[in-house]
């Protein structure tokens, strides 16, 4: 693994020029009017930094509760999964509220973990940021040897 990157299932090998215009006319007749920015959430932003011994991902999931927010490793990829819920039920947001923009679900990433030893990740989260220290797989150099000559 050279670098730490989000794991994308829609990566393929072939080029398809028509791909970007599909996505666009996927993405536009699913939800027209959140084509042109609602503000929901879709996925949360992260940063990821190689710091030499380990990689540092850094996640923005603010409003979320720890207790809502799972981490999963399954193989090489790691999943992210934080779901909020509404406060309010669908009688009282008719009723009583004037806007209601705040969103609510499930928001889930996947990470590639190809390269990091699974076993040393530590996580931590305060103040709406998840802190994740992912250690890089230490690399066995090839023993040295002298053999005798017959």
């Amino acid at each position: 693994m050279f670098e730490m990157r989000p794991y994308s299932r829609k990566n393929n090998s072939l080029y398809n020029p028509f791909r970007e215009l599909d996505d666009f006319e996927r993405n536009f007749f699913s939800s027209p009017f959140g084509f042109f920015g609602s503000g929901t959430l879709d996925e949360f932003k992260t940063d990821i930094k190689d710091e030499g011994d380990r990689y540092e991902l850094e996640a923005d999931l603010p409003g979320f509760d720890k207790k809502d927010i799972k981490l999963d490793i399954n193989g090489d990829v790691l999943t992210v999964r934080a779901e909020r819920h509404s406060e309010h039920e669908e009688k009282d947001k008719k009723g009583k509220y004037v806007r209601c923009e705040r969103s609510y679900g499930a928001y889930s990433r996947d990470f590639d973990l190809s390269g990091v030893n699974s076993e040393g990740i530590k996580a931590k989260y305060e103040n709406g940021v998840l802190k994740l220290t992912l250690p890089k797989k230490t690399q066995a150099l090839p023993e040295s040897k002298h053999l005798e000559i017959e």
